[in-house]
């Protein structure tokens, strides 16, 4: 054991010392990565001893990190400017969650992603016709009201 430590030690500070970027910890870890690889030599199949070793390492990191994770509290969204709109995001997905698939789709495509009714709904129905949806509604983004929402309107032959 001692001869791998003396080989390898480099290798597995350097692996623990990239991941880390912190020399102290990176050394506390390689300390701990060779004490385990001592507890574990009975069970080292004589395969290469870097991949074992940097195996060992890693798990030992991954359990540092585990160990180490702190969970901030989360802010107040009244604290932050937030609480009315906050609210209101939460009480839109909850009603989006409770429609069918496609409505869902459709909705999420005209208001979140910016899209015009008509071809958003083809691309929900994978139709031309608009079955369903507001196409007869004054409102309707398609609808005539001067408005054209697909580029300037058309030159008419005026006489």
């Amino acid at each position: 054991m001692e001869q791998l430590y003396r080989e390898h030690w480099p290798l597995v500070c350097g692996y623990l010392l990239r991941r880390t970027r912190d020399p102290h910890l990176a050394e506390d870890l390689a300390q701990e990565t060779f004490v385990k690889a001592t507890r574990a030599l009975l069970g080292w199949r004589g395969e290469s001893p870097v991949a074992w070793l940097l195996s060992i390492a890693r798990n030992v990191l991954v359990d540092h990190l585990r160990r180490s994770r702190t969970e901030l509290p989360l802010p107040d969204p009244d604290e932050l400017g937030l609480g009315e709109a906050v609210t209101d995001a939460v009480a839109v997905r909850d009603v989006l969650g409770r429609l069918p698939e496609r409505q869902r789709r459709l909705l999420t495509l005209v208001y979140f992603d910016a899209r015009l009714l008509r071809p958003a709904a083809q691309r929900v129905s994978g139709e031309s016709g608009l079955r369903g949806t507001a196409e007869g509604h004054p409102d309707h983004v398609g609808a005539d009201h001067g408005a054209q929402p697909h580029g300037p309107a058309p030159e008419r032959d005026v006489q």
